[in-house]
């Protein structure tokens, strides 16, 4: 398809490129299935091959490892060739990573195959959310955060089909099915994405180059602060997403409830994130994150005092409300402050520290309740992390500004 800058159907927030979100959200929600099926079949994996509980989960360490990788390599090649060789690439990445985990004869070559499951899945992250940026300037916002929600839609329907797969025939089956799936549905979705975004992106960076940046603070710093940010605000959020299960079950409620928790989190999150992206389109991405950073501390906090099963559910509730806007957040802040032919690679890094975040305090989380026998004093460290987060926002709220939109 032919992408000309004088057609009104390409312009900023044109039909083409509401065209286009629909074809990224459905990419997202298919290739996200590489985040959440080794979480699947990790039981079944693990009574296969005969390991440890600690050896099983390295797949899922693995996966993490690729997926951090991939939006930071796949974001660059965005950035140089446009989006669809790159995702054809990742996409062909995703579905030989399943075929090779179908008949993988060891752990060991399992968590192998994850990690080319992770990287192929990374293409409909971060590199998406870089490619649909370009084509919105008034509804970025709402563009880039739609787009992140496929993570979260894929999260709340894969689960069940993999179940289904794996109570017909077994993980094995159901992982070739997955990779089968995954190359004959994403592969001709990607073709749709064809062209690239017109110039109008260039001109706006450059008449409002003053507005992006304040003289002190240079791309490279922005970008530090990010990082830090980003594994602040997710070394908090994994506390509730990763051991949620387990504190219900510490508590007695049974592993059960801990799952349905979880699976309430991940639905409020896709509202979550919808509504952070229409409130960024007002008030800026910088504004935004620290709204939702604020609002993650609060919902942490509440989880110290209130512990009944009720509570524990309306607390879950608020979480998910309040932090599934945070990691597009920082996608958007990306397009305002920094130059947008960068956008897909430093989106990756950005993507790639939070990645860090959730997998660093999962653990942390779990050796501080070795230390003490209790979850209180992790949620305490989880809020402290929050606040770093906090206080990096309010740093940056401080030294920039909202860039002025270009009249469309």
């Amino acid at each position: 398809m032919a992408v000309t800058a004088t057609d009104p159907r390409f312009l900023p927030d044109g039909q083409h490129a509401w065209f286009r979100l629909a074809i990224t959200m459905l990419l997202g929600t298919i290739g996200s299935v590489g985040m959440w099926s080794i979480v699947v079949v990790l039981p079944a994996a693990q009574a296969e091959f005969g390991v440890s509980r600690g050896d099983a989960s390295l797949s899922y360490t693995m996966t993490m490892v690729g997926f951090a990788l991939g939006n930071v390599i796949i974001g660059r090649f965005v950035d140089r060739l446009g989006v669809v060789r790159p995702t054809t690439g990742a996409i062909l990445c995703l579905g030989s990573g399943y075929l090779l985990g179908a008949i993988a004869p060891s752990i060991w070559l399992l968590a192998a195959a994850q990690l080319v499951v992770g990287f192929g899945a990374a293409a409909t992250f971060g590199p998406l959310m870089a490619d649909i940026s370009r084509w919105f300037v008034r509804r970025r916002g709402i563009a880039v955060a739609s787009a992140a929600s496929g993570n979260y839609i894929a999260g709340a329907i894969w689960p069940w089909v993999l179940q289904s797969g794996m109570a017909f025939d077994g993980w094995r089956f159901t992982y070739a099915g997955v990779g089968i799936f995954c190359l004959l549905a994403m592969l001709p979705l990607v073709l749709l994405l064809r062209g690239r975004a017109p110039d109008f992106q260039a001109t706006t960076h450059a008449t409002n180059a003053v507005d992006r940046l304040t003289a002190a603070l240079s791309p490279r710093l922005l970008q530090g602060l990010l990082i830090v940010a980003g594994v602040g605000c997710c070394v908090a959020m994994s506390m509730p997403q990763v051991h949620i299960v387990a504190y219900c079950a510490d508590l007695g409620y049974g592993v059960a409830r801990g799952a349905e928790m979880l699976s309430l989190m991940l639905a409020a999150g896709i509202v979550s994130r919808l509504a952070s992206g229409m409130i960024a389109d007002r008030i800026g991405g910088v504004k935004t994150l620290l709204l939702g950073s604020v609002l993650q501390a609060i919902a942490l906090l509440f989880y110290i005092p209130f512990d009944g099963l009720a509570s524990l559910y309306v607390v879950s509730l608020m979480f998910g409300l309040s932090q599934g806007g945070i990691v597009p957040s920082y996608a958007i802040i990306v397009r305002e402050y920094l130059p947008p032919r960068e956008a897909g690679e430093r989106i990756g890094i950005v993507i790639m520290a939070t990645i860090v975040g959730m997998a660093f305090g999962g653990w942390l989380s779990g050796f501080i309740y070795d230390l003490t026998g209790s979850y209180r004093a992790a949620f305490v460290n989880g809020i402290a992390w929050n606040v770093l987060n906090i206080a990096v926002m309010i740093f940056l709220l401080m030294r920039t500004r909202r860039p002025r939109m270009a009249a469309a």
